[in-house]
């Protein structure tokens, strides 16, 4: 078994949204992410995905997406992401899985899985208190998003080691510590994996090993759509 990663997969396939308008490393992006997860992903390994799965607007829009997702390989656990508008109660979330037999998806919120003794916990998370044009109720949404991280964190039991994910990323490139890094810090959270930078925004991205933690971004288009192993 093994343990793999990738953010950000927009999948336009339940709307008209296609992605190759924001450059050349979005085009054929569909086929390119499944020939590669095909290639590398095994059926009983495990694939997590920090947010922004798909560009559907409400469930019953997003099922060619969830169908496209369970055609591949592997376990899948989902999170939510900023544009991950579809995303609803997790009693629904589980319900329409069961109901159209996508027994292999599970959803990330204030719970947590175990792959072997290692920890997968995580949440959205939000934009970070260093950052410009940080409003009050950008605090209040951050703070709750702290506070789902520390759920999922006490959701976990005999884990010998914790990996995080996240949409947003956890600290900016100044590597300014906030309540969300010191949540990770107070556990012994070895990983973080998160999304939502493209582009020219991957230049904002805080990777390698800071206060004993490894932070390493997952966008698809940073990891040219190959889902990226973190553990064998």
């Amino acid at each position: 078994m093994a343990l793999y990663t990738i953010a950000d997969l927009h999948l336009p396939l339940g709307i008209d949204k296609p992605m190759d308008i924001f450059g050349k490393n979005w085009e054929n992006y569909v086929e390119r992410l499944a020939d590669n997860w095909q290639s590398n992903v095994r059926e009983n390994d495990t694939v997590v995905l920090p947010g922004d799965f798909s560009w559907a607007t409400y469930l019953e829009q997003s099922v060619k997406d969830f169908e496209y997702l369970h055609r591949l390989n592997g376990k899948k656990i989902l999170l939510k992401g900023n544009h991950d508008y579809w995303w609803t109660t997790m009693n629904k979330l589980r319900e329409f899985a069961a109901l159209n037999g996508f027994g292999d998806i599970e959803f990330l919120q204030n719970n947590s899985f175990m792959y072997e003794d290692i920890a997968i916990c995580g949440t959205r998370g939000w934009i970070n208190p260093a950052w410009d044009n940080f409003s009050g109720e950008d605090k209040k949404i951050f703070d709750r998003e702290v506070q789902r991280l520390e759920l999922s964190l006490r959701h976990a039991r005999d884990y010998s080691e914790i990996y995080v994910f996240t949409h947003y990323p956890p600290m900016p490139l100044s590597k300014e510590t906030n309540a969300f890094t010191e949540m990770m810090k107070q556990y012994p959270v070895t990983k973080c994996m998160y999304g939502h930078l493209h582009g020219a925004a991957h230049r904002n991205a805080v990777e390698g090993i800071i206060d004993g933690i490894e932070y390493r971004l997952v966008s698809g288009d940073y990891t040219a759509f190959n889902p990226i192993k973190i553990h064998d």
